[in-house]
């Protein structure tokens, strides 16, 4: 079998091995701009194209929520009411409300009670006594039920109307409104303190960061990299911001142990401290396809039928409360475009002293010539040097890939 290079330029021809197949740019200069979100899976006639996907469930949604529940054992329930203030965060705002109402309402209505039994006691609730104007009582002003209610809801809240009041005529009445005072501090103490913990959550902080709705792959310094971008719409800044990536799919030990949930290290960045970002504008941040990389052995044939799942996580100091915020999301194989790059073209000086970021191009991506084969199979093409044919003295695969397309003519 011998082969034959030919040069054809601005055309994806079809190769048997897969590094001279080459994605086709659609348009003039490098491609059509195209937003991410219209850039769908079900292209299947283009070079790029993915075809028909299969059913995948997430781990993590594009929102950062992730969609998994434990079912803890009846036995291990008790550990959630031993941290009861982060369970009373942890909860949603109409179950958190309605614990808010009953704490104050049912500490109301059993030291009412309280209140009605010392009055009892005392022989407040006696129409004799009551009609007696030189006798003391236990409560001024506390005859029934209702008004015993109504003195302990004054109690608490120190609303202090002056109708109602404790005398010095039993200890217990004394003794029943330290106790009653106590216990309305800690419940403010609880309680106001879960409200504002949960107002003040930096979670809330993570919606005005974003991710673009796809991850590409293309050449960068003749290297397959994948590439997302990310940015923060707000003025206030995140400090210390950093970011990493994990991949997550199904592993076979040498032993025939199956792992489903495999966590892969994604590099990005973090030998030489690229994962460390300084987010005032958007940033693409990029995974080299080395070695090293889970992606190393995948084409992009492979991808159309691959199960994993690349969840990426942004963390970072809120500026404004110093506490720590987290963003996450994920992307399938089907939303990992092939041959395509972002447009760099959000970023423009507004007036003479401000940049201004059009973040209605914040998806926009474009097709790039980018060879279909995996980084393995192009790393192996770069070691073997110089391939057959002249090509019109252009640079061979080893050395800097040029934008000419190749076609590769097979003759047995």
């Amino acid at each position: 079998m011998s082969v034959a290079l030919t040069t054809i330029d601005g055309y994806a021809p079809m190769a048997t091995n897969g590094c001279h197949d080459w994605v086709k740019p659609t348009g003039m200069n490098g491609g059509v701009k195209t937003p991410a979100s219209r850039t769908s899976s079900n292209m299947s006639n283009r070079s790029f194209g993915f075809g028909r996907k299969s059913k995948h469930y997430r781990l993590v949604d594009p929102g950062g929520r992730c969609n998994i529940s434990h079912n803890a054992a009846r036995r291990q329930s008790y550990r959630f009411l031993a941290d009861m203030f982060t369970t009373l965060v942890d909860m949603k705002w109409r179950y958190n409300l309605t614990v808010f109402t009953l704490a104050y309402a049912l500490s109301w209505l059993v030291f009412g009670v309280l209140w009605w039994l010392l009055a009892l006691d005392h022989g407040d609730l006696v129409p004799e006594n009551i009609a007696n104007i030189d006798r003391v009582p236990c409560v001024s002003n506390v005859y029934s039920f209702s008004t015993a209610f109504l003195f302990s809801l004054e109690t608490q809240t120190t609303i202090g109307y002056g109708y109602r009041s404790v005398t010095d005529a039993c200890w217990m009445g004394m003794l029943l409104v330290v106790v009653q005072s106590v216990v309305s501090c800690v419940i403010d103490a609880v309680m106001i303190g879960c409200v504002f913990a949960k107002i003040s959550r930096p979670k809330k902080r993570a919606e005005t960061l974003v991710f673009s709705e796809k991850a590409v792959i293309a050449l960068r310094d003749d290297e397959l990299c994948l590439m997302f971008r990310l940015g923060d719409i707000r003025k206030s800044h995140i400090l210390e911001a950093h970011v990493r990536a994990v991949l997550i799919k199904k592993r076979i030990t040498k032993e025939g142990e199956v792992i489903p949930l495999y966590h892969f290290d994604v590099n990005v960045g973090f030998d030489n401290g690229l994962d460390r970002i300084f987010l005032v504008w958007p940033l693409v941040i990029e995974h080299v396809i080395d070695e090293k990389s889970p992606l190393y052995e995948i084409s992009a044939d492979d991808l159309e039928h691959a199960d994993f799942e690349l969840v990426v996580i942004l963390e970072g100091i809120v500026e404004s409360t110093g506490m720590t915020t987290q963003k996450r999301t994920s992307y399938l194989p089907h939303e990992i475009l092939w041959g395509h790059r972002f447009d760099h073209q959000l970023v423009a000086l507004h007036g003479d002293d401000e940049y201004h970021v059009d973040y209605s191009r914040f998806d926009m991506v474009h097709t790039v010539p980018t060879p279909r084969c995996s980084a393995k199979q192009l790393d192996i093409l770069h070691s073997q040097g110089p391939v057959g044919g002249e090509g019109d003295g252009k640079k061979a695969l080893n050395g800097s890939i040029p934008n000419t397309v190749y076609k590769l003519e097979t003759e047995i």
